[in-house]
C-alpha cells in the first residue's frame, strides 16, 4: 500500500444510492470504493441529493433522519415542480456542507455509509439534474466550493461537478443488451449514457465483457475505459460472529439453496424455480430480494406451489430483504448459491459468496464467468434442464462442494482491496495527468 499513496486532493464520490433505504449493488460497489480511495491516504468527500435546510445547527440531523428513514416528501404540488426546478437550477443549486459532529449516534450506519472527510448535500440534486437533462440534453453543471480533484460518479448522473476530472462508471448496459428485462425509457437512457461517454472525463466500469459493451456499443474509446472490476467489503468480525440460521430461519446450516437479488425478469428467477422444484433435493430453496418490475411473472411458480400447498409449497421460503450483515450469514451458511442471472455487468453476490467459501451456480453469460471463474458451476440460464443437473450435481457431490469452496477462496482473492485500491490508484493518476475534456 505504501508505493500506491498518493498526493491527490480529494476523491468525490456521489450518495445516488448510498441514501437508498435498502441499498442496492451499486450502493455495495460505492461503499467498497469508498473504502479503496480512503485505503490509498485520499481525502473522500460525498455529494448527496438529501434536502438539509439552510440552519447550520440541523442539517446533521436532517441528513440522518432521511437516511434512516427515507427522503421526505417534496413540498409543493407535484405540476409546479418543474417550474421550480428549473428556477432553482438557472440561479444555481445550492449544496451545503454537512457537519460532521458526535451529537448523532451513527453505529447504526456504519455497514452502510462510508466515513466521508467532507459531507455534500443538495436537495434533491438527482431528480433536478435528470429534469434538466430530459429539457435540455444537457449535464447539469454544479458549482461548489474547493471541489474534489476527482468526481467519481458510480452511476450515469447527468451532472458535472465543476473543477473536478469528471469519471462516469457504467457497470453494465444491461437496458440496451436486455432491453425486454428493464423499466427504463431506452432513448432517455441511450442519450444518457452517450452523454457519459462524450463528456466524461473518463468512463470507468467493472468487468471486461461491459468494457467491450461500452465500446462496442456506445462508440467509446479503447483508451477511454478502464476496467477496475470491484472488491465487496465483508462485514468485520463475520465469519468469527455465531449466529444460528436455524432458530431464525427454520433451516439448518449447509441445508438450503440460496438466491438473494431483485426479484426481477434479468435474475431469471422463473427459470432457476422451475429447475430446483424439478430436482428431488429435500433441502429447501430461500429466496431473499426485494420485489422489482414483473416480480408476479418471476414468482407465478412461487405461487402456485405456495397456494397448493404439502411439500412443494413448503421446499421455497421468501424473504423480502435482509440487512446486509444478515444476509452474509445467510449466505455463508448455504449449500450453495444460485445465481443463473441472464446478464450482469459484475454479479456481485457470486463473488460474496465465494469469499464466504460457498459453492456457487451461476450463468455462463455477461460478466459471469470473468468473476467465477473456474470457481463455481456455470450454466445456459436459459436451460432448465442444465440448471436442475446443477443443482442436482452439487447437492449430492459432498466432495465437489468443497473442491468449489475452496476454489471459491482462490478466486475471489482476485477481487481484493488491493487489487481494487492498485487499479484505481493508476486509473486516477492517468486521468490527471491527461488534459481535461
Amino acid at each position: 500500500m505504501g508505493d500506491e499513496r498518493t498526493t491527490i486532493a480529494s476523491v468525490g464520490i456521489d450518495g445516488f444510492n448510498l441514501a437508498l433505504p435498502h441499498g442496492t449493488g451499486v450502493a455495495t460497489y460505492g461503499f467498497a470504493l469508498a473504502e479503496a480511495v480512503r485505503s490509498l491516504g485520499m481525502p473522500v468527500e460525498g455529494l448527496f441529493a438529501i434536502p438539509v435546510g439552510r440552519d447550520e445547527s440541523l442539517r446533521e440531523v436532517l441528513f440522518y433522519e432521511a437516511l434512516g428513514r427515507g427522503m421526505p416528501p417534496r413540498r409543493g404540488p407535484a405540476w409546479l415542480r418543474p417550474m421550480l426546478d428549473r428556477a432553482t437550477v438557472m440561479r444555481g443549486l445550492r449544496v451545503s456542507e454537512v457537519p460532521e459532529t458526535s451529537r448523532i449516534e451513527r453505529a447504526g450506519f456504519a455497514d452502510k455509509l462510508p466515513r466521508f472527510d467532507r459531507l455534500l448535500s443538495g436537495a434533491h440534486l438527482f431528480e433536478r439534474a435528470e429534469r434538466h437533462f430530459r429539457r435540455t440534453r444537457r449535464f447539469l453543471e454544479l458549482n461548489i466550493p474547493d471541489p474534489p480533484a476527482i468526481m467519481h460518479w458510480t452511476y450515469p448522473i447527468p451532472v458535472r461537478l465543476m473543477g473536478s476530472r469528471n469519471l462516469y462508471t457504467l457497470h453494465d448496459l444491461v437496458p440496451l443488451k436486455l432491453p425486454f428485462a428493464t423499466l427504463d425509457r431506452k432513448r432517455y437512457y441511450h442519450r444518457l449514457v452517450e452523454r457519459c461517454v462524450r463528456e466524461g472525463d473518463h468512463i470507468v466500469t467493472v468487468s471486461e465483457s461491459s468494457r467491450r459493451d461500452i465500446i462496442d456499443l456506445l462508440g467509446a474509446g479503447e483508451d477511454q475505459v478502464t476496467n477496475t472490476y470491484q472488491h465487496t467489503p465483508i462485514p468485520d468480525g463475520l465469519v468469527h460472529e455465531p449466529v444460528d440460521v436455524e432458530a431464525i430461519f427454520g433451516v439448518k446450516p449447509q441445508g438450503y439453496f440460496l438466491f438473494f437479488g431483485a426479484i426481477e425478469p434479468k435474475k431469471n428467477v422463473a427459470r432457476m424455480v422451475e429447475a430446483y422444484l424439478s430436482t428431488d433435493t429435500p433441502h429447501p430453496l430461500v429466496l431473499v430480494g426485494a420485489s422489482g418490475w414483473q416480480k408476479d411473472g418471476e414468482l407465478r411458480l412461487v405461487d402456485a406451489m405456495v397456494r397448493r400447498g404439502g411439500k412443494s409449497g413448503a421446499r421455497i421460503i421468501q424473504l423480502e430483504y435482509l440487512p446486509r450483515r444478515l444476509l452474509m450469514h445467510l449466505a455463508r451458511h448455504a449449500r450453495a448459491v444460485l445465481f443463473p442471472s441472464l446478464y450482469e455487468g459484475f454479479g456481485l453476490p457470486v463473488l460474496e459468496a465465494m469469499q464466504l467459501g460457498t459453492p456457487v451456480v451461476t450463468s455462463n453469460r455477461g460478466s459471469l464467468p470473468e468473476v467465477a471463474g473456474d470457481a463455481a458451476l456455470i450454466v445456459d440460464p436459459y436451460d432448465v434442464s442444465a440448471l436442475a443437473r446443477a443443482i442436482a450435481r452439487v447437492d449430492r457431490d459432498a466432495e465437489m462442494r468443497a473442491l468449489l469452496s475452496q476454489a471459491g477462496l482462490q478466486q475471489a482473492s482476485r477481487f481484493s482491496l488491493s487489487e481494487h485500491r492498485r487499479k484505481l490508484h493508476a486509473l486516477y493518476t492517468s486521468v490527471l495527468a491527461s488534459p481535461p475534456r
